[in-house]
């Protein structure tokens, strides 16, 4: 079996496989794992899904990070009526004490680690990827590594190799995407001494939505999200400066130690959207993670999407020898369920939160007075928190959003 990409996803699969038996080559283009500014705030489902992956202690050791406290913020107010004013994240799902956050690099690190220590052949820095058509049951995948050209025939090709995926694009599988509701920056810090460890917050004041997700030790990952039309707002070499001054809000206690905090990466903008495929899978050809279509990363879910990928399909894979399409079709399914709440969910968010003005303050104000009156119409929010699949199906219609919104 080839895995390509040795980020989360294939550091993760491979490492499954490998203890249980199964010869994975894992082939990823960097040499070095970068700050990519998002895939550090692991959901507490996303949590559970690293725990039966028997990941958990790994990530930990490497220090994983526990959020016990959210706090949420909108339009300057204390925002009491909101139903996700504060929660206590630690009581959400047994033996799950919080959201888990650690730096990307360093969780792609200790993954990919993790599958050479079992066993796992890990090539990097491989280049002119080219994954071949089907003969014998079989993909040849070629590749060049230090130079020299190489050639496998794999049972399996797992793309794991993010949103630009190759293996995606030379398998034929088509990706598509909602049009970019907002941007987002990000930026890591240290030296935020002052804010505390346990309490993660999401809010809005004025113009700006802010996100504060401590990874302990003065770290903390910083996010702001902004209109379209603003695209210059935080470009320019002088960006993270800039970015730390967004935090002067007057909604926000303690805020003046994250103004204060030291820039610890760099300060990048994306845009939010969703993008999916239709089916992640083709003749011997599966998708994992980004690469079979992201969620708006809003609701921060790409890490828990992730490992549940991970352990879907590395559970075909060990159920049995069959490694046919249609294999892999329970995992198709619940995917594309799973995806189109959370791409609801999402969507409920961006509206609520990234957008600004007096139009966006009263739907805000609608949709708390409304969500006060019938606490269901919220349940979609709590997808991001305890999982999609465990809230009724109703919660993500139409009719939700036309009630919540409504006389907005």
């Amino acid at each position: 079996m080839v895995i390509v990409g040795a980020g989360i996803g294939g550091g993760a699969l491979a490492s499954v496989l490998a203890r249980n038996g199964l010869a994975v080559l894992l082939l990823e283009k960097e040499t070095e794992y970068r700050d990519k500014v998002r895939g550090e705030w692991l959901a507490p489902w996303g949590v559970v899904e690293v725990q039966r992956l028997e990941l958990y202690d790994r990530l930990r050791e490497a220090g994983g990070h526990h959020v016990t406290w959210h706090r949420s913020y909108e339009d300057a107010r204390d925002a009491i009526a909101n139903p996700l004013n504060s929660i206590d994240l630690s009581g959400l799902i047994p033996d799950v004490p919080g959201p888990l956050c650690l730096g990307h690099p360093r969780m792609c690190r200790i993954l990919s680690e993790t599958a050479a220590e079992s066993g796992v052949r890990v090539l990097r820095g491989i280049n002119r990827l080219q994954i071949g058509p089907v003969e014998g049951g079989r993909r040849t995948v070629g590749f060049e590594h230090e130079g020299v050209r190489n050639t496998v025939a794999a049972r399996l090709v797992v793309g794991a190799d993010g949103r630009a995926s190759q293996v995606r694009q030379q398998a034929g599988i088509a990706l598509h995407r909602d049009p970019t509701h907002h941007l987002f920056a990000g930026l890591l810090v240290e030296g935020a001494d002052g804010w505390p460890a346990e309490r993660q917050v999401i809010g809005v004041e004025g113009d700006t939505h802010f996100l504060v997700f401590p990874q302990g030790g003065g770290r903390a990952r910083l996010y702001v999200g902004y209109a379209l039309d603003q695209h210059k707002r935080l470009a320019g070499p002088d960006a993270a400066a800039r970015f730390l001054q967004e935090f002067r809000l007057h909604c926000l206690p303690e805020s003046e130690s994250l103004v204060k905090a030291r820039p610890a990466g760099p300060c990048r903008s994306y845009g939010n959207e969703d993008s999916w495929t239709n089916s992640p899978a083709a003749p011997n050809v599966v998708l994992i993670g980004d690469a079979a279509g992201h969620n708006d990363p809003i609701i921060g879910q790409g890490l828990s999407i992730t490992f549940r990928d991970v352990r879907l399909v590395s559970e075909v894979l060990l159920a049995s020898d069959d490694w046919s399409l249609e294999a892999f079709s329970g995992y198709v399914e619940e995917r594309r369920e799973r995806m189109q709440r959370l791409r609801f969910s999402a969507m409920m968010t961006s509206e609520l939160e990234n957008e600004f003005g007096p139009e966006a303050e009263q739907r805000r104000a609608c949709a708390r007075e409304h969500a006060l009156e019938d606490p269901t119409l919220r349940l979609w929010a709590f997808a991001a928190l305890i999982g999609p699949d465990v809230l009724p199906a109703e919660a993500f219609g139409p009719r939700v959003r036309e009630r919540l919104f409504a006389a907005a």
